[in-house]
């Protein structure tokens, strides 16, 4: 079975603001660039996907953006190529490489974990505490910004149930920024 794995920015106050952390270097593209290459898919809300998308899908024109920065490039073309699912009732359908998720979340999700792979990689605020409210999340990754927001949405707010994690790997940026990657605990530990 493959893995599903969360990975977001959060600043040390727990804010999950797509905004409020630090602006992303060169570093943190590569990390995520090589996050995203070890996904056989991408699992979005659709909020997320809506975002994602008007930040990332290559234009139609084949060319990237003026703003985009050469080192931006990789993980546009990772993200834009990578395989999509989107779990929205809203939405009357989905494109870029992307197929709509409808119906029971667990079992949906469920399904997806069955299939052969790698893994898959869920981001975002919403879908992610429903996923981990229903224990189907592998593995946390909490990109841990060094700034104090002070406001906005915070990380898994409204958990239904404390999970306990074990720390599996960190790493370190220049920027200040650490990486942590934890597993939920199972059993009687």
């Amino acid at each position: 079975m493959r893995p599903l794995r969360y990975s977001i920015n959060v600043t040390l106050d727990g804010c999950c603001h797509h905004e409020a952390g630090l602006p992303p270097d060169e570093d943190s593209m590569r990390y995520w660039t090589a996050e995203m290459e070890r996904a056989d898919a991408l699992l979005f809300g659709r909020v997320t996907y809506q975002m994602m998308e008007a930040a990332w899908r290559k234009p139609a024109t084949g060319t990237w953006p003026d703003w985009m920065d050469e080192w931006q490039t990789p993980f546009a073309e990772t993200i834009d190529r990578a395989k999509k699912y989107v779990v929205s009732s809203t939405l009357n359908g989905v494109d870029w490489n992307a197929e709509q998720v409808r119906g029971d979340l667990g079992h949906a999700v469920q399904r997806l974990k069955q299939e052969p792979g790698e893994g898959l990689w869920v981001g975002g605020v919403t879908l992610p505490l429903a996923l981990a409210d229903l224990g189907l999340i592998d593995e946390y990754e909490f990109l841990v910004q060094p700034v104090l927001a002070g406001h906005g949405p915070t990380l898994l707010a409204g958990l239904r149930e404390r999970i306990q994690l074990e720390l599996v790997d960190r790493h370190e940026f220049r920027s200040g920024v650490l990486a942590l990657r934890y597993r939920p605990m199972r059993g009687d530990s």
